[in-house]
């Protein structure tokens, strides 16, 4: 089984602008596919540093005495490279949402192919899983959930019949939820339904949203000024949102003080203001459908 299938492979190196000596970090080093067009482009002195905190990643380490992998959660990106003495860094890649890997199999939880345990987490080491957040959360978190990470009008709905049913008995899995919401799943557009109730869930399991900010705002201190380079691929709108605008003006709600002129200081040049796949790509890999890359220069 193909562990993950790159999605906008060239566009997404490309736009790091690669030189042969420079010190690249892929936070979301998967199956490999982009660290390794990322190698084949760096000279004898390039460095590339790969993240991941899923353990099953490890096994396609890249056999190679200028790549390093390190792992853990990209949210920790500045305090792991100090390790590595490295302050400053040429370009970084994320490809965001789960892997190709994680969804296929099946004892994950993230698939809603399959009948499994309420897992969810990219890592194994991640206290919080689908079950405690399923069978433990109040029903104010669980309908905050829905709302924003499902984009769901009717969390309030989902989490009352969640906590209704979990007072009779615990959900022990996937099957069990699908059951429990059964009445919101009509035939002609469950798997819709349940994919959104699926990424909610997986969304506060991983604390995605707050992984993601902590590393846009690292990557900006670590990019070199005027020639760093940053590309990521975002699969939904909620994380296409925050690097749009944290790309545009170096926040995530609001606009930067303007001073007397009505000017204002972004930190960011964008490069790429949006590249979506190809039809024939989408062809080649379903995956690829949802994703958005946008890539942007530290000034």
């Amino acid at each position: 089984m193909e562990y993950h299938n790159p999605v906008l492979l060239k566009e997404t190196v490309d736009g790091l602008n690669i030189k042969p000596d420079g010190v690249y970090i892929d936070v979301t080093f998967g199956g490999g596919g982009h660290s390794r067009e990322i190698m084949k482009r760096l000279g004898p002195d390039g460095r590339l540093f790969g993240f991941d905190q899923d353990e099953d990643a490890q096994a396609n380490i890249i056999d190679d005495p200028r790549f390093t992998l390190i792992p853990e959660n990209f949210r920790f990106i500045k305090r792991y490279l100090r390790v590595f003495n490295i302050k400053e860094v040429d370009g970084i890649l994320a490809d965001l949402g789960v892997s190709s890997h994680q969804f296929d199999v099946a004892e994950r939880g993230f698939s809603t192919r399959f009948d499994a345990g309420l897992d969810m987490r990219m890592s194994k080491r991640n206290d919080v899983d689908a079950f405690k957040v399923v069978n433990e959360f109040e029903e104010k978190d669980l309908k905050r959930m829905f709302f924003e990470y499902g984009d769901l009008r009717n969390g309030g709905a989902l989490a009352a019949t969640i906590v209704e049913a979990r007072a009779q008995r615990p959900i022990m899995n996937t099957g069990d939820l699908k059951a429990v919401l059964s009445r919101f799943l009509p035939a002609h557009k469950s798997n819709k339904i349940l994919a959104q109730i699926y990424q909610a869930i997986r969304i506060e399991v991983n604390q995605e949203m707050d992984v993601l900010k902590e590393f846009l705002e690292q990557s900006l201190e670590l990019l070199k000024p005027g020639s760093g380079r940053l590309s990521v691929i975002s699969y939904h709108s909620l994380e296409d949102r925050l690097v749009k605008r944290y790309m545009r003006n170096g926040m995530f709600e609001g606009e930067p003080e303007r001073d007397m002129f009505g000017n204002f200081e972004v930190p960011f040049k964008i490069i790429e203001k949006l590249i979506v796949p190809t039809e024939a790509e989408i062809a080649q890999n379903n995956r690829a459908r949802s994703a958005k890359l946008r890539v942007a220069e530290k000034k």
